[in-house]
């Protein structure tokens, strides 16, 4: 148990960028970046609650509780709060995920104590009142519905349904209509109070901001909230207990192209091997020069859109190919992918190819920062998922140690495992479905 801990210094660079981290009693963490020449500060509560900490009886209850924060709180009504932000020209948002939600505020430097104040404001006073239950409840059915119809947010869904089965990580951030509708005041305000606790909590903020300021305002905000002695909360880890992926998910849906992603489980985000896998992915689908994009769309023209992600958790993650292609090229993308990931577990990827991947993720990297939002993101996401800071440069010596062997060897790990498929469009049986895509899992052999 501890009490409070002193501020740390853990980047001073020539330039004058300073981030700086402080414990306050209670256990909020406080993590900022002064970025000098800027005229705009971010400011984020990032907490460490999403989907995945959902029981099935109230899935999407993260996400309706975000929309619900906004409504209005002990001291602002819901349109006090857009027109305090409006009035200076900022930007008030958040967002949730599988495994934690933000609430951020962008704006003018000089209104860094009204940004703080509005994000505390809803975030530690929201009233959760009934009737805006009510109107949130259709906003979230409306958002559900238009999830739907877009195949490509229905289909990466699907895919993770097939994939992590009835695990939290693999159902709807949004939750289902039934969840939704079903979702009492009294359960969502449990989860709330349960959930929404200081050491789950970062506070970060950048951009021309100083570090003491913010904490002054930090503590005036919330006062005694900010006492008592509190327990540790580390990263999340651990094993996911995921069952073994379905084979193949057919959605069937009146589209005028067929929207196929397949992939397998990959690493989580504490394996010393997520640098290789970022190289991976940036090689296999991430850009232009990629190789599924020069195969699929360069050289062949099947397709306008083709790429791969990864998704990386505390416990699992997993490495994905998307293409959206017309209904009668199916066959063929889907063989031209699997052609192409079955090259790339056996031989990996040539010197050229690897160096271009961690040119571009070098790049990515720093002109992402260019604002101070992301680098609010950055420094707030870091230190809820890893409670450590590394500096950029940091970061680029890692991935610019990266190799083609390890790249190599990776993908001959992760390419071998079983792969969910997912398929949305007009389709009414799996048999209606061109062979090369169920002949998709057989990746490596």
């Amino acid at each position: 148990m501890a009490s409070s801990a002193g501020t740390r210094v853990l980047e001073r660079t020539d330039s004058g960028c300073e981030v700086k981290r402080t414990v306050l009693p209670g256990g909020l963490r406080v993590i900022t970046e002064h970025v000098p020449g800027v005229r705009s500060a971010s400011v984020g509560i990032w907490v460490g609650v999403g989907s995945r900490d959902e029981q099935q009886s109230v899935a999407g209850a993260a996400h309706y509780l975000e929309h619900l924060l906004f409504k209005g709180t002990a001291k602002r009504s819901a349109i006090q709060i857009a027109e305090e932000i409006d009035a200076v020209g900022g930007e008030l948002n958040a967002f949730t995920a599988k495994e934690h939600t933000c609430y951020y505020a962008h704006v003018l430097d000089t209104d860094l104590p009204l940004a703080m104040d509005l994000v505390c404001d809803v975030v530690f006073d929201a009233l959760l009142a009934e009737r805006d239950m009510e109107i949130e409840r259709s906003v979230v059915l409306e958002e559900i519905a238009m999830r739907d119809d877009d195949p490509e947010d229905l289909l990466h869904d699907t895919f993770c349904s097939a994939l992590l089965g009835d695990h939290p990580l693999g159902r709807p951030v949004l939750g289902t209509e039934e969840s939704i509708t079903g979702m009492s005041r009294t359960a969502l305000n449990g989860f709330y109070k349960r959930r929404y606790a200081m050491p789950k909590m970062v506070l970060a903020a950048a951009g021309n901001i100083d570090h003491a300021t913010v904490l002054r305002h930090a503590r005036r905000l919330l006062r005694d909230r900010l006492s008592g002695e509190y327990a540790v909360v580390p990263p999340r880890s651990g094993r996911a207990r995921v069952a073994k992926p379905q084979k193949f998910v057919l959605h069937t849906d009146d589209t005028e192209q067929a929207h196929l992603m397949l992939g397998m489980r990959a690493l989580d985000r504490h394996d010393p091997r997520r640098w290789t896998l970022g190289v991976l992915n940036t090689a296999l689908g991430g850009g232009m020069s990629a190789r599924l994009f020069q195969e699929v769309r360069e050289r062949r023209g099947l397709a306008y859109q083709v790429y791969s992600s990864v998704a990386s958790y505390a416990d699992t993650g997993h490495l994905s190919v998307y293409a959206g292609c017309q209904p009668d090229r199916l066959g063929s993308v889907a063989g031209v992918v699997h052609t192409v990931l079955t090259e790339v577990a056996k031989e990996g990827f040539s010197d050229e190819e690897v160096t271009r991947a961690k040119g571009q993720l070098r790049g990515n990297l720093v002109l992402g920062l260019e604002d101070t939002s992301s680098r609010m993101s950055r420094i707030g996401k870091g230190e809820l998922s890893y409670a450590e800071y590394l500096t950029v440069e940091q970061t680029l010596e890692r991935i610019d140690a990266v190799t083609a062997d390890e790249v190599a060897d990776l993908a001959a790990v992760l390419l071998d495992r079983p792969v969910a498929t997912a398929l949305v469009g007009p389709y009414a049986h799996q048999d209606d479905v061109p062979v090369e895509v169920l002949d998709a899992h057989s990746t490596a052999g």
